[in-house]
């Protein structure tokens, strides 16, 4: 498949485009073409109800197994649910498996519940749910408790904090299994906890006597182990993935990241002079007490106080030193005036070096030798700090894709310089960040509106080089908030203090740390020299202080509850990969930024088609929820707030939903499975002047199999390309020969699969070929019209079409040979400009001999080679670059 730039995308009309694809209301019956527009709610595809959970749980962390059995998370459960479903925790489905054969006919839609009862469980469309384990369940020999992190002597670190123990641990989130034996039915279930400090548990889990059952007594918490302690432990580990290499990869969901609210920079406060009504929670990490710095600013600037972006998050800083090694005290004894001995009901700043470093925390940490003894976590620094949700690695073990949860986040990419897999030390694991950036194509409905993506490189480095950057803040302690910036002594008169602290932090920002000038400085040398060009000590900023960092650059940090990405295991090039945005309203529909959405209160699901090198250049809405002003039966039809989301094998995507009631009949979230719909699509192809290239006509994801139909393939300019033969796969017996207008620029296909040689099947199968001619310069869509398209049921098949595009090169330059300059690598751009089917020497002299001829000026696209837009003297330095 060729690969294009953005730019020569956003040439091409008709791939903005949704296409003509079954477009309806969810759960309805009517014909789509009926609806007069996209609007939500809208459904690319088809979704079945497959599970609700008890009140007050969200549905997380699914997994299917090898058997196609299903596990979920039972997550907060409200504590009336009748037992179990009143505390948190994890349960598989007995006696139902998947198929994977593409549909949603191994169960009928489930309906919603309608009594109390029904209401307090987990209801299945087939088998039953039987929790394996729950919240404050005894493992590891009686031990520990499941979910709950200890101090290093075996204390129970919420029962310092007074919490319940029953219950506390039962935010259970991610599970993926990692399989011990060929069968995939013994091995290990890693679950995450969103506590504060983080839970990851290991259970052993095995198939016997047809279920699923777990052993407990083995079973153990990883974070108190000393190889966890050692790398600072983890915090609010929300969802995760299991790499292509089978290790867990858990996300720490640290909202307590944020350096300043919303879409402020960090360049806003260094031009106010003030970070005032400004700065995020992450500003205050180290200060004693920080729940209370809300109350402080309130009493220190009155009207302009704020609330910092994501405080609620740092709660519990105190208690994770304590699980790093902290002594416990929460209460103060002092000698007062007159020589007695008082308590102040104050927490004691904490001088320890065991208090948390706040740039070891909102990372993907992955879990090394997860069958072994001793499973080891490694923190992968180079993929940025954030409130991770998920990771999705890619099969080319080089690619990952990152989504950050909370109001005015990003999403960011990472690629590593080798497969990461094969670094025999993870430390040792190289490659560049990048953020994206958004636009929106056209202006109508969510429905209707793709995303054009573009990928701004923040930085490149190691693990090993960021995590020395990380270590200098190791010994930064509750103490050093108050003797950096207060001037009274905090042992003297620590209320004082701490109010000259706060005020002093909330202006000029927390001097032990990054400071504001340093990243600002940061942008303005990357804008200067580029990414790599920053000067060395410069170099942390995007990993340490990622968020702050892109929006310096102008990248979209405006997503709102991006809580799910993933794609099928072994995916390709041409196949999809999920976006799941919750919520898709604040920055993302404000007037400030760049995104200016109609809101979707419910969400949206995008997905964006993988190209080569497993890049993402489009996101387009498949499933747009509705709002809470729609009609009751829409609401409970539809899916709301999608969070987790699971692509099984056969492409089908389990999708998860964690906002409760919204207007529905029902308050409990519930689980929905999406079939999407075939895929009728065109190769895109790059052709010089005068030359011919082939396309092919490929249909995919047809469980029912292919009866027949009638097709039309059009260029949208054929005075760029046209089309000058067509012919059919072999397979297709009964056909009509293809129809081609006379100027080239349309082909109708008319065809049956008679002998049924194209069967059920998910993979792609080719129907026919297109030869095309490039007779102009340019570029043309290539789009396509399903007039039918039957399955061998004699039902409709629900397609998708997916139009491609043809470049076609400049003429020959100069008067050499008489050879069209060639694309030598698929990209769009022209490299080989003397047209002998290599880059050499001799094209950069070419090109620069006659850089102001009309056929070089008057064809941007193919020699604009530093991407500036014009064609210039650098583009002959880039070209030569390339040799």
């Amino acid at each position: 498949m060729v690969e294009f730039t953005r730019r020569k995308l956003m040439a091409s009309s008709a791939a903005a485009a949704v296409g003509a694809g079954t477009v309806g209301l969810v759960g309805a019956d009517e014909d789509p073409e009926e609806h007069d527009s996209l609007e939500a709610p809208y459904v690319k595809g088809n979704i079945d109800r497959f599970s609700t959970t008890a009140l007050g749980a969200e549905v997380t962390g699914p997994f299917v197994f090898e058997t196609g059995e299903l596990l979920y998370s039972l997550q907060a459960p409200s504590d009336d649910n009748m037992e179990p479903f009143n505390r948190g925790g994890v349960g598989v489905f007995d006696d139902f498996r998947f198929t994977f054969n593409g549909k949603n006919d191994e169960f009928d839609e489930l309906e919603p519940p309608r009594t109390k009862t029904e209401e307090q469980q987990v209801l299945g469309a087939a088998g039953d749910y039987r929790l394996l384990v729950q919240a404050g369940d005894e493992i590891n020999g009686g031990t520990e408790r499941f979910g709950h992190p200890q101090t290093p002597d075996g204390e129970n670190v919420a029962e310092l904090a007074g919490e319940d123990l029953a219950s506390a641990g039962g935010v259970t989130d991610m599970n993926f299994f990692v399989s011990t034996n060929e069968e995939g039915t013994e091995g290990y279930l890693f679950t995450n906890n969103e506590t504060r400090p983080g839970a990851i548990i290991r259970t052993p889990l095995s198939r016997e006597s047809g279920r699923w059952e777990a052993d407990l007594e083995n079973a153990m918490e990883l974070e108190n182990t000393e190889a966890f302690r050692e790398v600072g432990g983890t915090r609010i580990n929300c969802y995760g993935d299991l790499s292509p290499w089978e290790t867990p990869l858990s996300a720490e969901e640290d909202y307590g990241h944020p350096r300043v609210n919303g879409l402020a920079t960090v360049s806003d406060v260094v031009e106010a002079g003030s970070g005032v009504g400004i700065r995020g929670a992450s500003t205050f990490w180290n200060r004693p007490n920080v729940a209370g710095i809300e109350d402080a600013l309130a009493d220190i600037f009155g009207e302009d106080a704020w609330y910092p972006m994501g405080l609620w998050a740092l709660t519990g800083l105190e208690k994770h030193a304590y699980h790093l090694g902290a002594e416990p005290v929460d209460l103060r004894e002092f000698e007062n005036e007159d020589g007695e001995i008082e308590i102040e009901d104050r927490r004691r700043p904490i001088g320890d070096e065991a208090f948390p470093n706040r740039y070891r925390y909102g990372k993907i940490v992955e879990i090394t030798d997860p069958a072994s003894d001793d499973p080891t976590p490694v923190k992968h620094h180079v993929f940025g700090r954030a409130a991770w949700e998920c990771p999705e690695v890619l099969p080319d073990e080089r690619t990952v894709y990152l989504a950050s949860d909370g109001g005015a986040k990003g999403i960011y990419k990472f690629v590593a310089e080798e497969p990461i897999s094969e670094y025999d030390d993870r430390m040792d694991v190289c490659g560049t960040l990048y953020a994206m950036k958004a636009t929106e194509i056209g202006e109508g409905p969510v429905a209707e509106t793709d995303l054009d993506i573009e990928w701004l490189p923040l930085g490149t480095a190691s693990n090993a080089e960021i995590e020395s950057w990380i270590s200098d803040y190791d010994d930064v302690t509750q103490v050093d908030y108050l003797e950096t910036h207060a001037e009274t002594d905090w042992a003297d008169d620590l209320e004082q203090a701490l109010m000259e602290a706060d005020e002093e932090v909330a202006i000029n920002g927390n001097q032990d740390y990054i400071a504001d000038e340093e990243i600002v400085e940061w942008a303005a040398q990357y804008e200067e020299r580029g990414p790599d060009g920053v000067d060395e000590e410069l170099r942390r900023v995007p990993f340490l202080e990622t968020r702050a960092a892109a929006k310096e650059i102008g990248a979209s940090i405006e997503f709102n509850k991006a809580e799910g990405i993933d794609s099928h295991d072994e995916a390709e090039p041409s196949d999809f990969i999920y976006f799941g945005i919750s919520s898709l309203g604040g920055t993302m529909t404000d007037d400030q930024g760049e995104l200016r959405f109609d809101e979707v209160e419910t969400g949206v699901l995008y997905r964006a088609e993988l190209e080569e090198g497993y890049d993402v250049s489009r996101l387009e809405p498949v499933v747009v929820g509705p709002n809470g002003s729609d009609s009751v039966s829409l609401l409970d039809e539809s899916l709301i707030n999608v969070d987790n989301v699971m692509v099984m094998d056969d492409g089908r995507v389990l999708l998860c939903e964690d906002k409760g009631t919204f207007g529905r009949t029902y308050e409990n979230d519930a689980m929905w499975v999406y079939e999407p719909p075939a895929v009728l699509r065109t190769d895109s192809i790059a052709v010089s002047h005068g030359a011919t290239g082939e396309v092919d006509l490929t249909l995919s994801s047809i469980p029912d199999g292919l009866a027949g139909g009638r097709v039309t393939v059009s260029v949208e300019h054929a005075d760029v390309a046209a089309i000058t033969d067509a012919s059919y796969h072999d397979a297709l017996e009964l056909t009509s020969g293809p129809s081609i207008d006379g100027d080239g620029s349309s082909v109708e296909f008319r065809f049956a699969d008679l002998e049924d040689e194209i069967g059920a099947t998910l993979d792609d199968v080719t129907l026919a070929t297109l030869d095309l001619e490039g007779v102009g310069t340019g570029t043309t869509d290539i789009t396509i019209e399903v007039h039918s398209l039957d399955d061998d049921d004699g039902l409709a098949i629900d397609t998708q079409p997916r139009p491609g595009i043809v470049v076609v090169g400049p003429p020959p330059v100069g008067e050499g040979s008489g050879r069209a300059p060639t694309d030598l690598d698929g990209d769009g751009l022209f490299e080989d400009v003397n047209g002998n089917g290599r880059l050499d020497y001799q094209d950069v002299t070419l090109l620069f001999e006659h850089l102001e001829d009309d056929t070089v000026q008057l064809n941007e696209a193919a020699f604009d080679f530093n991407d500036n837009g014009r064609i210039d003297y650098d583009d002959i330095v880039a070209l030569y670059d390339e040799l």
